[in-house]
């Protein structure tokens, strides 16, 4: 799943892949925001930590769950 995280003041997000359902994103978003620590923190596919202070969060896209079909073939 891909999720882009936008940083308040920085021209670019940060575009992570990662193992997460789109629920498990959600939740840990919502224990970042309600905690006293400050920062969400999401592991990518390849094992990183990415640590964002909340605070900094402008915004999160969560990808699609599914992959998209691609090419010129027809439904079976």
């Amino acid at each position: 799943m891909e999720i882009k995280i936008g940083v308040r003041s920085v021209h670019r997000e940060l575009i992570v892949e990662t193992d997460l359902t789109a629920e498990e994103i959600e939740n840990a978003l919502g224990a970042a925001l309600s905690s006293n620590t400050g920062v969400f923190t999401i592991d990518d596919a390849n094992g990183r930590r990415i640590i964002v202070p909340t605070a900094s969060l402008g915004f999160i896209e969560i990808g699609e769950e599914e992959p998209r079909a691609v090419g010129f073939g027809g439904t079976l």
